[in-house]
């Protein structure tokens, strides 16, 4: 053994004053951002990143992700929490550790190609709140995308990463579209555009190991710039890809620490770092220190995190990543939106539509936003279509897509589901060929105008500028303007303790202490019965709502529907909440079978309501999701098929039409409003 490889062992550990290896692979950790957006749905809270950071920081990581993504979005979203302030707060505790953030090109941290002027402004709010590291990618590999962002990076002297997103149309490397040739020209593209590194984004951990040296070696070749391998663990690849990338020169690689790393996040950094100890490759990192930041995050952090990870799964690893090539967290969102819908049994439905899909599109690359469009598209396809009609429910996004308005596919999308998409299309039936936002307007100044002195500085104008309906709800909490529902309010180590200490409970069949009354209630007619199921035992309860089931009633001005108590015996309201046990239908199909029949009832939901408000035919929404806006007022005039209400679901949007033709007597909602299937949106008579 060499001088160089002669390692100090003691108490199965090593002495950190080893010699430097002679070319040390640098490492980027992606804990604080994607680490828990692949396994805890973004929903990590800045106090829980603060007690790790300055141990981190010691580590000598070549950076850490720390924004970007879907943070953005949760965070105003969800978790009420200022994004830019999540910068700046973490900037205090790394002093030496370079910040990187994920940029979605002129998508920036949205779902969609925003206006020039919105982009600059963002560009300027990030690199000044503390932003050094932009690893931007187009989830079409359309670096026309590119062309306003970059500049700004540039100007502030910042680090510009450019990404190739990887995808394939074989199981693997090669094909007629996406093979080496496609990387290396990509490469070359990004190089020429002056990338300070080239980042493969591998989103879906499709890479296979010895596709991840050819493609390293190939890229080194080609280009003067780091390059720098980000796989996704999904399908198991990802440690032997990084590997094989290693040996192949690569000069930066993705882990996250253990607690937060494999399943669809990425490799744990802890057995790298162990494997290339003593080699030309050692990252020089003290694996003590990286034990310690383990302990913290696993005794003091994850408690109130794991009731967000998805336990039903035995296996880390899905290997049916490589055939539908769906990124993880996308995957988990899918599932989550047929069990909202009682459609969970058409998941297999959706796995074989979803290539289809994508072909359709132009065999586009699945990340975000293409891997929602595509995703969402596919579960509309096998939930609305009907025979001899394909694509009866076209998002909004799709048929952007279709326009033009996120850039050039790798292959020409299907003309006939263009033509579809575009017909009618407020832009124009004919796409466009030139860089998306030039087609876009302006859209800063009209953002100011509508938000007015709610948003008090350009962080606050930028933000709801790139979200405007959930903006807008987090500026009115943020300010006072309004209180910040409980679900949006952070959980303590205590209080998530004590919730899985009923879960616990509940597993062993233990009886729960019951809730004490001063006065025990009577049992109304009203009282729905449920089965619970706790392993292979099921026990029948009966609910009773405190006060009474709720009737709806509609307002003629438009607001929120109004909500009122009702005898508790009254018939009408009790089916609109017949979607409530639905969740049960995936794990015991048998007890939940006579949900289905129930849930068509909320069509009859405007029947409590007084008749001269609700007489009519009810528009209902087809799945659970967000309104957007409305199309029309009370007492519009409409025709069968004309858009009453946008809706969003999973971040894209649905225009729901008129099913007749009438006048508009009700509205249910407001924008912002959450809305569950079948809730009535509008009535027309």
């Amino acid at each position: 053994m060499s001088e160089h490889t002669v390692l100090k062992m003691t108490d199965m550990n090593y002495s950190p004053e080893r010699p430097a290896a002679e070319n040390p692979i640098k490492v980027m950790d992606l804990t604080l951002r994607d680490g828990h957006q692949s396994l805890f749905a973004t929903r990590g809270r800045t106090e829980d990143m603060i007690p790790v950071a300055e141990k981190m920081d010691a580590i000598g990581f070549w950076a850490v992700e720390t924004w970007g993504g879907a943070t953005f979005d949760t965070m105003h979203r969800f978790l009420n929490e200022d994004p830019w302030e999540r910068i700046r707060t973490l900037k205090r505790y790394f002093k030496k550790t370079p910040f990187s953030m994920l940029l979605r090109a002129q998508n920036l941290v949205g779902y969609r190609n925003y206006a020039d002027d919105v982009a600059n402004a963002f560009m300027d709010r990030a690199c000044e709140n503390g932003m050094d590291i932009f690893r931007t990618f187009d989830a079409l590999n359309d670096y026309r995308n590119f062309q306003t962002v970059v500049p700004k990076i540039k100007e502030y002297g910042k680090h510009f990463q450019g990404c190739i997103c990887y995808t394939m149309t074989e199981p693997r490397l090669g094909g007629e579209v996406y093979n080496l040739d496609y990387y290396v020209n990509k490469a070359k593209d990004l190089e020429a555009m002056g990338a300070d590194s080239i980042c493969v984004k591998d989103m879906a951990g499709l890479i296979a190991p010895y596709d991840a040296y050819e493609l390293v070696k190939a890229l080194k070749a080609a280009t003067q710039v780091p390059i720098h391998l980000h796989s996704h663990f999904t399908s198991g690849m990802s440690p032997m890809s990084h590997l094989k990338a290693i040996e192949a020169g690569v000069d930066i690689i993705d882990t996250c620490m253990t607690p937060y790393a494999y399943r669809t996040s990425h490799a744990a950094i802890e057995p790298l770092v162990m494997a290339l100890l003593g080699t030309n490759r050692d990252t020089g990192f003290d694996i003590r220190k990286l034990a310690e930041i383990n302990e913290i995050l696993e005794k003091e952090v994850l408690p109130k995190y794991k009731h967000l990870l998805d336990d039903s799964k035995v296996s880390i690893i899905d290997i049916n990543v490589l055939l539908h090539q769906t990124p993880g967290g996308m995957l988990s969102n899918l599932v989550n939106q047929l069990r909202e819908m009682d459609a969970l049994d058409k998941i297999d439905d959706v796995y074989k539509e979803l290539p289809k899909v994508r072909k359709d599109l132009g065999q586009i690359p699945l990340v975000t936003p293409t891997s929602q469009i595509v995703g969402i598209q596919t579960v509309n396809n096998v939930l609305f279509d009907e025979p001899g009609e394909r694509y009866k429910m076209i998002t909004g996004q799709v048929k952007d897509l279709c326009y033009g308005l996120y850039g050039k596919t790798a292959v020409p999308i299907n003309p006939d589901v263009q033509k579809k998409a575009l017909k009618g299309y407020d832009r124009g039936e004919d796409p466009i060929t030139c860089r998306p936002a030039e087609v876009l307007e302006p859209e800063l100044e009209k953002a100011k105008d509508e938000i007015g002195d709610l948003a008090v500085d350009m962080d606050d104008l930028v933000l709801y500028a790139i979200y405007p309906v959930t903006g807008k709800k987090f500026l009115q909490w943020k300010y006072g303007k309004e209180e910040p529902p409980a679900e949006v309010k952070a959980m303590s180590l205590e209080d998530a303790k004590a919730k899985q200490d009923l879960v616990n409970k509940a597993r062993k069949g233990e009886v729960v202490e019951k809730a004490k009354l001063d006065e025990m209630p009577v049992k109304s007619e009203g009282a729905r019965k449920f089965n619970v199921f706790i392993d292979d035992d099921c026990v029948e309860v009966a609910v009773d709502e405190v006060g009474g089931s709720p009737v709806l009633n509609f307002l003629q001005a438009g607001g929120q529907v109004a909500v009122a108590p009702a005898p508790a015996a009254a018939p009408g309201p009790v089916p609109a909440a017949a979607p409530a046990p639905a969740p049960a239908a995936p794990t015991a199909p048998a007890p939940a079978a006579p949900a289905p029949a129930a849930a068509p009832a909320p069509a009859a939901a405007p029947a409590p309501a007084p008749a001269a408000d609700a007489e009519g035919t009810p528009l209902n929404a087809p799945m659970p999701g967000m309104i957007v806006s409305y199309e029309i007022e009370v007492g519009d005039t409409v025709e069968k098929g004309d858009t009453v209400v946008i809706l969003e679901a999973m971040k894209m949007e649905n225009a729901l039409p008129a099913p007749c033709s009438g006048t508009i007597k009700a509205i249910g909602f407001k924008s912002g409003d959450s809305v569950a299937k079948n809730a009535v949106l509008a009535v027309i008579g």
